[in-house]
């Protein structure tokens, strides 16, 4: 049960997602206006400033001491050691390098002229460093050789060998702390964590880069001892995880990796650079229509998938569809569609509930009883719409005579007319047909793709030109092997 609602004046209703900003006030003391001085008007010698005043006083700043992140270690004479304080070194035997290779001892011997000008570069980034190899013959990290134009993330301890792989030159020192206690070692061995991203009921969300590749991934955590009734998630995790990483589609974060300890589950998640949708509504307040059914479209393509693979969702908000760059036009990734198979029944309604405002009718009254189907998935697509074009939940505590509960049970909302005046009927109309109480008369995703609201061929060109891109070329082979060390060249 839908209003078109008049006057009311409760277009503050939006202002739910809306955060304001924190205000900090550090005032400093008022100077007194009564300052100490002697009978003639001058300040004497034994006279002195009020301490209000002394505080006034600007006093200069200490110059802040540089942190040191790393230490670069020789291995072979010639070379010194170097402190990493700026976020970038680069080497080799350029006198316009930061490190170079000019000793007397380094230039008299026999491998001097193997070196590149411009041999390689470390740099720290997201609280990780980096080396990336800018040679002709080669720079090799842990025996593993980098290829030029490559980067690799640098370990504490790793070993750099220039020119030749078993010509192992530097050593690097991490001076930044162990960034990953207590991860699964056959995590640490591939992966390391950069920084918290996120954090949700189910758990923490960390930024981790793939050591091999530099690639950057989510790594999600949950605590087991969070779920007292886990015993059916343990057992089933795995199996179910496998069955998720199979899954495939442009509009759903892919499952990379997965790992289990004792007490907590590590999913290793695609990593997308636009944030929440949420964040975005939350800045522009509302979306354009034409923005919002771009999304919706992709949405509804997303969740389509999951049904016809027999997974449903349940936790359908802002927060779990994910941006994958910050242009309006973008792709859209659906997240957080694995803890539906992860978390046994009774874990995942303690969870759901804590935010109610999506959740479909069914779930409320009819969960203990004779439970729910995919519809519910249904109703919290039209929420996501209505908060997409209206800029406000349907369902929220601005209702002073109902529950929010109440509201969901009734199906009582109100598109307030300030946020919809330019907003179209037939948006208003899916809206409505998707907020139906009955999950019988509700309608489905395969429905609303037929709507009439959809039915608009450029969206559905833009859509399908993010989610299926023309295959681009393959580039040619990046940073060759170089040559084998036998046939090692001078370098330029």
């Amino acid at each position: 049960m839908s209003e078109e609602a008049g006057q009311s004046g409760q277009s503050q209703s939006q202002s739910q997602t809306q955060s304001q900003p924190g205000s900090s006030s550090s005032s400093a003391p008022t100077p007194s206006s009564q300052g100490s001085s002697s009978g003639s008007g001058t300040l004497s010698s034994v006279d002195t400033v009020p301490v209000q005043e002394l505080q006034s006083i600007p006093e200069d700043e200490e110059e802040p001491q540089p942190q040191l992140w790393g230490r670069v270690i020789p291995l072979v004479q010639g070379f010194n050691v170097l402190n990493c304080v700026e976020n970038q070194y680069s080497f080799g035997r350029d006198r316009q390098c930061d490190y170079t290779f000019r000793s007397s001892v380094v230039k008299k011997s026999a491998r001097f002229n193997t070196y590149s000008k411009n041999h390689f570069k470390i740099f720290r980034d997201e609280n990780l460093v980096y080396i990336e190899d800018l040679s002709g013959n080669g720079t090799w990290v842990d025996e593993d050789k980098i290829g030029q134009g490559n980067k690799r993330v640098l370990s504490n301890n790793s070993v750099i060998a220039l020119a030749e792989q078993k010509h192992q030159v530097f050593m690097f020192i991490d001076k930044m702390g162990n960034d990953q206690p207590n991860l699964p070692a056959e995590f640490s061995n591939k992966y390391h964590i950069a920084r918290k991203i996120g954090t949700g009921v189910c758990g923490e969300v960390k930024l981790a880069i793939e050591k091999e590749t530099c690639k950057k991934v989510a790594l999600k955590t949950i605590n087991k001892n969070d779920f007292p009734s886990i015993g059916t998630a343990t057992r089933n995790a795995e199996r179910e995880i496998e069955i998720l990483k199979k899954i495939d589609h442009p509009c759903l974060i892919k499952t990379e990796d997965f790992y289990q300890t004792e007490d907590s589950y590590y999913i290793v998640l695609e990593y997308v650079e636009g944030g929440e949708l949420f964040g975005r509504i939350k800045a522009q307040k509302q979306l354009e229509e034409d923005t919002a059914k771009l999304y919706f479209y992709q949405m509804l393509k997303a969740v389509a998938y999951l049904h016809n693979n027999g997974i449903i969702h349940r936790d359908l908000k802002p927060e779990n569809v994910l941006l994958t760059s910050h242009d309006d036009i973008c792709l859209i990734k659906i997240t957080d569609f694995n803890q539906s198979k992860i978390l046994e029944e009774s874990s995942l309604m303690k969870t759901l509930c804590g935010t109610p405002t999506y959740l479909a009718p069914e779930v409320f009254t009819h969960a203990a009883t004779v439970g729910y189907t995919k519809a519910v998935d249904y109703w919290s697509l039209g929420v996501l719409l209505f908060i997409c074009l209206g800029g406000y939940p349907p369902f929220n505590t601005e209702c002073t005579t109902m529950t929010v509960r109440e509201q969901i049970i009734n199906g009582h909302y109100r598109f307030i007319p300030s946020q919809w005046k330019k907003v179209s009927n037939e948006a208003k109309d899916l809206i409505k047909k998707l907020l139906v109480v009955d999950p019988e008369k509700r309608l489905s995703v395969d429905e609303a793709l037929e709507h009439p609201w959809l039915k608009d061929d450029e969206m559905k060109d833009t859509a399908k030109q993010l989610m299926f891109p023309e295959p681009s070329r393959k580039r040619k082979a990046q940073g060759e092997e170089g040559e084998p060390s036998s046939k090692r060249k001078p370098a330029a």
